[in-house]
């Protein structure tokens, strides 16, 4: 199934299945006024769901036009945002950019900070910030929404909790990271409102690509209308879903609803760190990243982060070239506080 939330000014929107190509949808009242409300009880809602779903597919006369430019992020709140980064050949560029070495209990224990989760971006919406010099940057990922995970849940049991499958726009602001890190009690300013696409799936609609905790497709980010990169998700994945999700539970349940990410998406070479596309390699999901790369080899970053009137674009392809989430497609613009 596919699953988005069109906006209809309440705070979490009206939950629609959407059809595979994404060109027309239908409302679902009946079953739940929401994602959130169908995810309360997904044992009794998905089998419904799924119903209507297949009418929906088999019968074009059901359901209306769908537009990605009128859906909010398939959650627009969440009970909670936990963000990894598994990764963790970002994480070492990172650390190595700067100088320093890298634990060796990162390649075991995952990353992870809690973010924002009362205001997701809707995917089509701007990034609005007050100062280029916050050091805007996108990052693209893959998430997860989960069902009831126990405490202490051990990886099959994260794994099996899956429900949807998402694509994200993690924004971060790299000029306030380090003096938030450095106070050693986390993000807050750096890390504000995500944005997700106008779609989240089930993780059969993935087919073979899902190979349970790790989703086997390129990602592919446009920036300023021209590609950026296209890292394979499944590939350098140092801890998959199953892992994330079970590193969140150690000492809390998580709730039906928690949405789980994967970290920047991220890919190496044999030889060494990853190149740009006009170089002939995969790219990146975040400017950061070539900033580290320029750091490294010629002592110093060249790519600025985003200034207003930038774009990204970010989306996933199926092996036949079709969009699976739609698209986050978004512009920096000047953030004017309300009043002033």
């Amino acid at each position: 199934m596919k699953l988005a939330t069109l906006r209809d000014g309440s705070r979490d929107g009206r939950l629609v299945l959407v059809t595979k190509d994404l060109s027309r949808c239908v409302a679902v009242p009946d079953i739940a006024a929401n994602l959130q409300g169908a995810l309360d009880n997904w044992t009794a809602s998905a089998p419904k769901l799924q119903k209507i779903a297949d009418k929906l597919e088999s019968d074009a006369s059901i359901g209306e036009k769908f537009s990605e430019s009128n859906a909010h992020s398939p959650l627009p709140r969440a009970y909670q945002w936990a963000d990894g980064s598994a990764y963790v050949n970002h994480v070492e560029l990172v650390r190595k950019a700067r100088g320093a070495e890298m634990p060796l209990s990162f390649w075991t224990d995952p990353l992870m900070y809690q973010g924002g989760s009362d205001s997701f971006l809707a995917p089509h919406d701007p990034i609005r910030m007050a100062d280029e010099a916050y050091g805007i940057d996108m990052e693209g990922e893959i998430a997860v929404i989960i069902d009831d995970v126990p405490m202490g849940a051990n990886i099959d049991q994260a794994r099996a909790a899956i429900r949807l499958i998402m694509i994200a726009n993690d924004v971060s602001l790299r000029g306030l990271i380090p003096a938030e890190l450095g106070k050693g009690f986390g993000f807050l300013h750096s890390k504000p409102s995500s944005a997700f696409a106008p779609v989240a799936v089930t993780p059969d609609e993935l087919g073979g690509a899902w190979d349970g905790g790790r989703l086997h497709l390129p990602l592919l980010v446009d920036y300023n209308g021209k590609p950026f990169g296209k890292a394979n998700a499944g590939i350098d994945m140092t801890f998959d879903f199953g892992e994330l999700i079970a590193h969140a539970a150690k000492t809390r349940p998580l709730s039906a609803g928690s949405i789980i990410g994967s970290g920047t998406v991220s890919n190496k070479l044999e030889d060494g760190p990853g190149k740009s596309i006009a170089e002939g390699g995969d790219g990146f999901s975040c400017i950061a990243e070539i900033r580290m790369i320029e750091t490294i080899n010629d002592g110093k970053p060249v790519t600025p982060f985003m200034k207003f009137g930038d774009t990204v674009r970010i989306e996933m392809k199926d092996a036949d070239g079709a969009s699976i989430f739609g698209a986050i497609d978004q512009k920096v613009e000047k953030y004017t506080p309300t009043g002033a």
